[in-house]
């Protein structure tokens, strides 16, 4: 199996190779997922530190429940009441953690290039659970992982990712990946909410949702992250719903056999219809929280043979 990264800080580091190896690998633990038991032993005698500096519902729960699937003792740091809040600085908080001697580090951080501080500083293996603008990297493995089950495939497939392109992580790393597997990608939204020098990312912009939607593959809708929002970005979140939510007469101009995408927490009448997100003919939503899962597992189980790999090697040049 080909994956030689010591850390997942994002989609852009990975060869297709390493992609799908760890989309391979995603496979055989969502079939363990579905057991009755459901327990391996890939990560047994490692520690897991699960460090969220924003709030996290789906990201958070489905590292720690791969961790401990796997075997890792996980370990969930309430930032809020941490140190972090007193006046630490980021490093002071890798260098406490490192003396923790942690396997395994899973980060969020508001800042864009804070994972990637992080890992400079501390002797785990470390993946970015979102940071800023940057990349999503699990995010993108569990929607390709999707795609790939429902579609059989990822190269030459039509992908319209439509909504706030500008603040999304999502967007960003879900638009490397499929690039680096063939894809064909579309980016779809008003001018405000689009990054600029996107049209340079070698996919085809789109203002217009109907021409943006016509004959796509996948529909990935993304939230409206006001939290990350300072201005008027759109004239009110009913005009944004008219112009480019997803509702069953835009969806119809895409193919017939279209899937509809979405990362959540989905804000239902802004950017979807609640019946497209419920529609179990269209909707592949609730199978990627499922993929969520398994991806987070083959990730932290690739990542940890790298690390003993490495510990092995290290041991053994110090008995020479």
């Amino acid at each position: 199996m080909t994956f030689r990264a010591r850390h997942l800080l994002g989609v852009e580091q990975l060869a297709p190779d390493e992609i799908t190896t760890l989309l391979d690998l995603a496979e055989s633990y969502v079939a363990l997922n579905r057991r009755t038991v459901k327990h391996g032993d890939a990560l047994d005698g490692l520690t897991q530190i699960n460090l969220f500096f924003e709030n996290s519902t789906r990201t958070q729960s489905s590292f720690e429940l791969a961790g401990k699937r796997l075997g890792a003792d996980v370990m969930n740091m309430a930032v809020a009441q941490s140190s972090v809040k007193k006046g630490e600085t980021l490093i002071d908080t890798a260098l406490t953690l490192n003396a923790m001697q942690p396997d395994l580090l899973v980060v969020r951080h508001p800042n864009s290039g804070a994972v990637n501080l992080l890992a400079e500083k501390v002797n785990c293996a470390v993946i970015n659970a979102g940071d800023g603008r940057h990349e999503h990297p699990t995010q993108a493995l569990l929607d390709a992982l999707t795609i790939r089950r429902a579609k059989g495939r990822l190269h030459r497939l039509t992908v319209a990712i439509c909504g706030d392109i500008a603040h999304s992580r999502v967007a960003r790393s879900n638009l490397i990946l499929l690039g680096k597997m063939e894809a064909r990608v579309r980016l779809v939204g008003p001018a405000t909410l689009m990054p600029s020098g996107a049209a340079e990312w070698g996919c085809e912009i789109y203002e217009d949702m109907a021409e943006g939607l016509r004959d796509a593959d996948v529909v990935m809708m993304l939230r409206l992250q006001k939290e990350r929002m300072d201005g008027g970005f759109i004239p009110s979140e009913r005009e944004y719903y008219h112009r480019w939510g997803l509702d069953a007469e835009k969806l119809a101009l895409a193919k017939p056999d279209a899937i509809v995408m979405h990362p959540g927490p989905m804000n239902r009448g802004v950017e979807i219809d609640g019946t497209i997100a419920d529609d179990i003919n269209r909707s592949v939503i609730q199978d990627q929280v499922e993929m969520g899962v398994a991806v987070r597992m083959a990730a932290m189980d690739l990542l940890a043979r790298n690390l003993r790999a490495e510990r092995g090697k290290a041991a053994a040049g110090t008995y020479v």
